[in-house]
């Protein structure tokens, strides 16, 4: 497995898992339209091309003979400051794995990688949201020696999920 920095070529593939992901673990919980409403917004092409040409976001792929598996995305700054523990945060925005390999180990690397980045960046914490049904999700950040901070909500279309803010000092 490569671990290496969003080109703008990456945007379509990075779009399409990113939805495809989505899709999988969440997509049963919203009606169509909250749904194609959130995923036109949030993992589409377009957008994935900007967040990679932004310079505040570092978007990490994770990829093995030229199939991608896996990404992250960092935003070299503090998503939610009324909770931040240190001057300088940085936010894990998004870590998805291919739902067809999940448990080869893609998330432990993008988030070793991602937590390299972070120290690398100057920050102190990081912070991310995990909704508050993804038992999996919270213990693997829970290994990660990530600790719930505050409740928090994500709105997908018109529906508002109940979420926790995990953050971990660096």
């Amino acid at each position: 497995m490569n671990l290496r920095p969003a080109n703008p070529a990456d945007a379509a593939a990075l779009a399409e898992l990113g939805a495809r992901s989505f899709v999988a673990k969440f997509g049963h919980m919203y009606t169509p339209q909250d749904l194609e409403d959130f995923l036109a917004d949030s993992h589409s092409e377009a957008k994935v091309a900007k967040e990679i040409a932004e310079p505040a976001m570092r978007v990490l792929l994770a990829e093995e003979d030229g199939a991608l598996l896996g990404f992250c995305k960092l935003v070299m700054a503090c998503g939610w400051p009324e909770h931040a523990r240190h001057e300088r945060v940085v936010e894990l925005k998004q870590l998805y794995t291919d739902p067809e390999t999940t448990g080869r180990g893609i998330g432990a690397a993008l988030m070793d990688r991602a937590l390299e980045i972070g120290r690398e960046h100057g920050a102190g914490e990081m912070q991310l949201s995990v909704w508050s049904g993804n038992d999996g999700a919270q213990k693997f950040y829970a290994r990660y020696g990530f600790g719930k901070v505050a409740d928090i909500h994500f709105m997908v279309g018109e529906q508002r999920d109940e979420e926790f803010l995990y953050a971990r000092m660096l």
